[in-house]
């Protein structure tokens, strides 16, 4: 079941063409499907496996396999779809809100480190603080932020 919002219409943001999606039935995962729900490569997949940043377990053919649950840990219980390619899980580490807009610091998962520009209502609405789990879509000029 598939749900797509017009802009304007979405329960989450404001402004986005946005489709919900529904959630995984999977309870385990191959290395390769793990790493396309995460939406990071395979190599690095292995690299979180060897840091110990994502549990994996081991198949009989000693394969890696990823379960379910720490897909959606790592990938956040509400997934939101938009039409970009680019999308960095993180942290927010810092918030600076300042007349209409926002300045939003992410500490992404991958070596860097992203800021962000946004409006003081979409920070107030996506509810951001430091330390909580969010995303940066980048798609052309724009980086959008979501939850």
């Amino acid at each position: 079941m598939r749900a797509a919002y017009l802009p304007g219409s979405c329960p989450v943001h404001r402004s986005c063409l946005c489709v919900s999606l529904p959630p995984v039935a999977k309870a385990a995962y191959s290395a390769s499907e793990a790493a396309r729900a995460l939406g990071i490569s395979l190599d690095t997949l292995r690299r979180w496996d060897r840091q110990g940043r994502i549990a994996v377990e081991r198949d009989a053919a000693n394969r890696r396999v990823v379960p379910g649950s720490e897909v959606e840990r790592l990938r956040g219980s509400e997934r939101h779809a938009l039409s970009a390619r680019n999308r960095f899980r993180g942290v927010v580490s810092e918030v600076k809100v300042e007349g209409l807009l926002a300045q939003v610091e992410l500490e992404v998962r991958e070596p860097t480190r992203l800021v962000a520009v946004i409006t003081r209502d979409a920070v107030e609405e996506l509810g951001l603080r430091p330390g909580m789990s969010a995303s940066a879509v980048v798609k052309s000029t724009s980086v959008m932020v979501e939850r």
